[in-house]
């Protein structure tokens, strides 16, 4: 009788100890990716990098209102609002870990140097979104390189490189907040922001 109670206890142990292992390891793993550790000078850029996109993101609020207010005066034009409108919310997307771009979002950075040329005073920036997998130092890193790609094709279609500046969110500002592929392939984007005229 002692037997049976001390075998019931240890099986009842032992499960216990097995349930922990198992909720344990269906916790979230940590991506890991196969890029090497950054360099100090690399840390140290983006660190320098995020300070100044703070303050950039600081101005920006703080004259978000005006900047509201100028550009409703500048579009009272129906279609020019409309364009606007588009020229901001038409968001271009990479593939998994990457910042090279598509030929679709070549063509809608094409319509964004049409909208820039007409409109030569405004400046915009651009942001550099990615998915939640990998680090927030990678991710800031990958977010920088993508919003730069989109940089970088709008001054060799000739817009100024003084109207452009970029910012990278990393992972930090998701559209969709879902753990699944459709999820991350809306987040892994750069959005236009128009800031300044």
């Amino acid at each position: 009788m002692r037997l049976r109670k001390s075998n019931g206890r240890i099986f009842a142990l032992l499960a216990i100890i097995g349930l922990i292992f198992v909720s344990l390891s269906c916790s979230k793993a940590p991506v890991r990716t196969t890029v090497p550790e950054l360099t100090p000078e690399e840390r140290a850029r983006i660190a320098a990098e995020e300070e100044a996109r703070r303050k950039l993101e600081a101005e920006r609020l703080k004259h978000g209102r005006s900047v509201e207010e100028s550009l409703a005066e500048l579009y009272a034009n129906k279609e020019e609002l409309k364009a606007l409108q588009e020229f901001q919310n038409e968001d271009i997307h990479f593939a998994f870990d990457s910042y090279v771009l598509s030929p679709e979002a070549q063509k809608i950075l094409d319509k964004k140097v049409a909208w820039l040329r007409k409109h030569p005073d405004i400046k915009i920036i651009i942001e550099g979104h990615c998915d939640e997998r990998g680090s927030n130092e990678y991710n800031l890193a990958l977010g920088e390189r993508r919003a730069n790609s989109a940089r970088e094709y709008l001054i060799n279609a000739g817009i100024d490189p003084d109207r452009i500046h970029i910012i990278s969110y990393g992972e930090e500002r998701p559209l969709a907040l879902g753990s699944d592929e459709a999820s991350w392939a809306i987040n892994r984007r750069a959005h236009f922001v128009v800031w300044k005229k």
